[in-house]
C-alpha cells in the first residue's frame, strides 16, 4: 500500500537517470609551480614540457595502452595561492586529437610569476578536482612540481596525507637547476616530506635540457602505473626539516604558525 502510495504521489516527477561516469585508467592532476623563484625561462621550459609531453607519441602510446586505453588530465599553476585562470578542466585523453587539444589549451594560458610558495594549499585544491568529475580511474595521482619548500599555509606533510588518506597517490618532480644558497636540497625535501601513496615518487630535473624529457618520463610512468628506478639521492646531516620554508618565512607572521615567530 505504501509503495503504491509513493508511486501515485511521484506521478508526474521529473525523473532522470543518472550522469554516466566514464571508467578511465588514471586520473590524473598536473600542479605546476609558478612562484617568483622561477625564471622566465623556466617559466617557459616548464610550461612547453607539459605541451611537448602530451603531444608526444611515446606518451599517446602509453594512454592507449591501459586497459580502458584512456585518462583523464587536468593542469593548474599555484604559487602562494592557485591562478584560477590557469586551470584547464578535465578532458579525457584517448589518442592524438584528443590530447592535442588538451596540449593547444595548456599553451594559451598567460604566462604569470606570484610570489609565495604553498604546495599545501596545491596539494588541497588538487584534492578537491577528484569530487564529481564524471569519471572513474582505478588510479587518482597529483603530480606536484616546484623549486622550494612550503612556506605558506598549512603544513605540507599534513596536505599530503590528507590526499593520501583519500586514495590519492602524490609525486614530485622537483626542479634542481638553480638550488637555493638557503635550501639546496628540495629533491630530499620532495622525496620525504611531499610525495606519498602506494608506488609515489619524485624525478628532480637538474638541467635545463632535462625539462621535456623529465617531464614526457614522468607522465609515462604516471599513465601506465609502471615502477620508476630507484632514485639515489646524495644524504646530508640530519634529517630533513619540512617545516624549514616556515621558520625561514617567520618575519611575515603567517597566521597557521604563530609559534614559528616567538
Amino acid at each position: 500500500m505504501l509503495s503504491l502510495l509513493g508511486v501515485l504521489l511521484c506521478l508526474g516527477c521529473d525523473v532522470r537517470p543518472a550522469a554516466a561516469v566514464m571508467p578511465v585508467d588514471v586520473e590524473l592532476v598536473l600542479a605546476v609551480d609558478v612562484s617568483r623563484s622561477m625564471d622566465t625561462e623556466e617559466f617557459s621550459l616548464q610550461r612547453a614540457g607539459y605541451v611537448e609531453a602530451i603531444r608526444h607519441p611515446d606518451f599517446i602510446a602509453a594512454v592507449r595502452a591501459g586497459l580502458n586505453g584512456r585518462i583523464a588530465i587536468t593542469y593548474f599553476e599555484w604559487a602562494g595561492t592557485v591562478r584560477a585562470e590557469s586551470l584547464v578542466p578535465w578532458q579525457v585523453i584517448d589518442g592524438p586529437e584528443s590530447a592535442r587539444a588538451f596540449a593547444a589549451l595548456l599553451a594559451t594560458r598567460p604566462f604569470g610569476g606570484y610570489t609565495g610558495t604553498s604546495i599545501s594549499g596545491a596539494l588541497d585544491f588538487g584534492n578537491g578536482l577528484f569530487d564529481n568529475n564524471s569519471v572513474d580511474g582505478s588510479r587518482r595521482v597529483i603530480d606536484v612540481s616546484g623549486d622550494g619548500p612550503n612556506n605558506i599555509g598549512l603544513p605540507v606533510t599534513g596536505a599530503r596525507d590528507r590526499a593520501v588518506s583519500a586514495g590519492i597517490v602524490v609525486n614530485g618532480l622537483p626542479i634542481v637547476i638553480r638550488p637555493s644558497p638557503t635550501f639546496p636540497d628540495i629533491d630530499r625535501y620532495y622525496a620525504e616530506c611531499v610525495i606519498g601513496g602506494p608506488g609515489s615518487f619524485m624525478l628532480p630535473i637538474r638541467s635545463a635540457q632535462e625539462f621535456a624529457t623529465a617531464i614526457r618520463r614522468k607522465l609515462i610512468l604516471e599513465v601506465s602505473g609502471a615502477s620508476p628506478p630507484a632514485t639515489i639521492i646524495p644524504a646530508t646531516d640530519g634529517p630533513v626539516d619540512c617545516l624549514k620554508g616556515e621558520r625561514d618565512r617567520r618575519f611575515y607572521s603567517d597566521p597557521y604558525f604563530p609559534e614559528l615567530d616567538r
